[in-house]
């Protein structure tokens, strides 16, 4: 879980870019990626079975490339902001195959995140009413209490 928080604190940048480390082999195996991301196998497959991963086969083996793992990458930073997984499916098939929806999965995310910014926004000041409230009645009752 460490592993995933440190995914989440990355921009979406340093997220990309750490995948794009020259330093490291081109396929990853699946308990490779669990280690470096905190996760489960289960976590992997029901990914893949989601059509958001799409693992090579090398003898029998999965193996996944550079972009499955920039893609997990994602796919647990969007998880923990809260996106559905049809949100992210969706973003990730923005992408295409070479990167031609790059402006369109932009453009997707501005108006997503602009609606949750206002969404949350709405919750905050209906919590802050709220507890505005909360501390009038509980000064009237300490009041009545001292009495």
């Amino acid at each position: 879980m460490a592993r995933q928080d440190e995914m989440a604190a990355l921009s979406p940048q340093d997220a990309v870019a750490a995948h794009r480390d020259d330093t490291t082999s081109d396929l990853f195996g699946i308990t490779e990626l669990c280690r470096e991301f905190g996760i489960s196998l289960r976590a992997i497959r029901f990914y893949e079975d989601k059509g958001m991963l799409h693992p090579r086969r090398v003898n029998g083996t999965r193996v996944y490339t550079r972009r499955d793992r920039a893609r997990l990458a994602l796919i647990l930073r969007a998880k923990a902001i809260g996106s559905s997984l049809a949100e992210i499916k969706h973003y990730l098939d923005l992408y295409g195959s070479h990167g031609e929806g790059r402006v369109q999965q932009m453009r997707y995310v501005l108006s997503r995140t602009d609606e949750a910014i206002a969404e949350l926004q709405q919750k905050r000041d209906h919590i802050d009413a709220t507890l505005a409230e909360l501390r009038v009645i509980n000064d009237a009752v300490r009041k009545g209490l001292n009495r």
